[in-house]
């Protein structure tokens, strides 16, 4: 349950998957790049883009065309009431789904590699609650932070996945898929920035190489107490008018978390009520998923950095009602490694150590070989290769933190698939016609503006121009905020950003992650043979499919 950080990278950008959308008659939804799955949305509102211009003459003047701008609005706002009905008709993506960023035959994996915690456990939101009371109070007890401290609570719709933290200025912030501060989603403490603090904060949006050192990204599911905490503590020196270094709190609230993690304060507490922190699959799906790989004669292994007597009682209590008094969750496994100390697992030459878990006690003579009634701690990459003889291509490796999970396993040649939790929900509120009629209004106000910036200079605007932008300006930002509220309203969903762009979280999943999906039994739905394929028309996230551009033509 420890976690590794990384800076952000700079110079992100892809040219796979950049596909035009529509090209709409008088530019009206032309080149426009979709706000997550908005891109389904297109073809219908080509048809009531169409439709919209029909009556408007050629113009050749500035007035004109800003006039011509004005009356598009006005008849889309019109024909806004029309879009609830071509979403009836819309396909609506599978929050259950396999996404792939990189072609995978699932009949050449032989090997299929799990963490445990937040790929195989899954936990209710009271755990980070638990993480966040233990750290605050390891901070105020070890290293003397004000006893008035102790009344902060987490707070549960503030933070999200994938947020970075600046070490030198002190902001939390959400950044884009090419390194961009998101506009409504820089925050100093609990308090958020305008876009004027942040103009005089950074200068620009973009975040440059010198400033991209001072950032860390906190990626994994135990970030959101950490993310939590961090802002809190920010705002207690800001309220208390005191100076403060931000890499310190950032210091203190990392090494309180991990202690956390390492003094197995989190392990115990789990253990100590299970019902309350560990989420059990009623129906047994991913029990049935791990029995289904080893019928086919796949070989399984677990490897996490938990330590062993945690994810025995943790499996013990999730698999309980499903075995019978003689079987054990470790016969699913041919291999079981705790305490792997990832990412260093990766690079190190760690050796492996036998776990002798009755006495608790590490052995001393030399792992050769893996035996599946034995127990490994350590060791390290280029040793499990050895031992096992597993090529890298015949291994997939499922985890939740891009970093210590994914990263390693990718530069190795294994195949990765990501596990986000939160993946399902997202999908859902994306499918839903009330967060899809706003994409389609954003859409079409987006498109708006940027003709209108195109021919509008910003010396030379009537009081009618300035009007009309204005207007188009609340309406988008009405929209942005209606969908951000729906996610989460300090930060907004975590795969794209207010404006429209994939969020940094995004890149990094693209980045190691061969498929993604919510859990690992997503799988049972696929047969075991199945070749899973990029679409073949997606923006850089596959769960923001583009449907045929024909399917609402009349």
């Amino acid at each position: 349950m420890t976690s590794s950080r990384r800076l952000l990278p700079l110079g992100a950008s892809l040219t796979r998957g950049r596909f035009s959308s529509c090209q709409i008659r008088n530019g009206f939804l032309s080149g426009f790049r979709g706000f997550g799955t908005i891109t389904s949305t297109e073809p219908a509102l080509a048809n009531l883009a169409e439709k919209c211009a029909v009556a408007v003459p050629e113009c050749s003047t500035a007035e004109d065309d800003i006039a011509k701008i004005r009356h598009e609005f006005e008849l889309a706002k019109q024909r806004f009431l029309n879009i609830p009905e071509a979403l009836n008709s819309m396909p609506k993506m599978n929050p259950q789904g396999i996404y792939v960023n990189k072609n995978l035959r699932l009949d050449n994996i032989q090997v299929y590699g799990f963490d445990y915690d937040y790929t195989l456990a899954h936990y209710s939101s009271d755990l980070q609650s638990l993480i966040y009371d233990l750290a605050k109070q390891h901070m105020v007890n070890e290293f003397r932070y004000p006893e008035s401290c102790m009344k902060f609570k987490y707070d549960p719709t503030f933070p999200i996945r994938g947020l970075y933290y600046d070490k030198q200025k002190g902001c939390l912030m959400k950044l884009d898929f090419f390194g961009s501060i998101e506009p409504d989603g820089c925050y100093f403490g609990r308090r958020k920035l305008s876009r004027e603090e942040l103009e005089n904060m950074y200068g620009t949006r973009h975040i440059g190489r010198d400033q991209a050192r001072g950032l860390v990204g906190l990626m994994d599911f135990f970030c959101f107490s950490e993310a939590c905490l961090i802002a809190d503590m920010v705002q207690y020196f800001v309220d208390a008018k005191l100076e403060f270094d931000a890499s310190y709190i950032y210091n203190d609230v990392n090494r309180a978390i991990q202690h956390v993690h390492r003094s197995g304060l989190v392990h115990r507490g789990i253990l100590a009520d299970p019902t309350r922190y560990l989420l059990k699959n009623a129906s047994g799906q991913l029990l049935r998923f791990l029995r289904m790989l080893k019928d086919k004669g796949k070989k399984l292994f677990l490897m996490t950095n938990s330590p062993y007597h945690f994810v025995d009682g943790g499996m013990r209590y999730l698999m309980e009602d499903s075995f019978g008094l003689r079987d054990s969750w470790r016969d699913l496994f041919d291999v079981v490694i705790a305490k792997a100390n990832k990412p260093e697992f990766y690079t190190s030459e760690h050796p492996f150590r036998c776990y002798d878990e009755e006495r608790d006690t590490l052995a001393f003579t030399k792992v050769d070989a893996f035996h599946p009634n034995k127990i490994y701690y350590h060791g390290c990459l280029k040793s499990f290769l050895q031992i096992t003889k597993w090529r890298g291509p015949e291994v997939i490796y499922f985890g939740d933190h891009l970093f210590s999970d994914l990263r390693g396993p990718s530069k190795a040649g294994w195949r990765t698939a990501a596990i986000i939790h939160e993946l399902e929900r997202e999908i859902q509120i994306q499918n839903e016609d009330s967060y899809r009629f706003e994409q389609a209004k954003f859409h079409i106000i987006q498109e708006l503006l940027g003709r209108f910036h195109a021919i509008a200079s910003d010396n030379e605007r009537s009081e009618a121009c300035q009007s009309l932008l204005d207007e188009l300006n609340k309406a988008r930002q009405r929209a942005r905020d209606t969908m951000k509220q729906m996610f989460n309203r300090s930060f907004g969903a975590t795969f794209v950003t207010d404006t429209g762009q994939e969020s940094a979280f995004s890149y990094h999943i693209h980045q190691y992650a061969d498929v993604y999906t919510s859990k690992p039994e997503n799988f049972m739905f696929y047969r075991p043979e199945a070749w899973l394929h990029v679409p073949y028309d997606i923006k850089i996230m596959p769960h923001h499919v583009k449907v045929a551009s024909n399917l609402f033509k009349t």
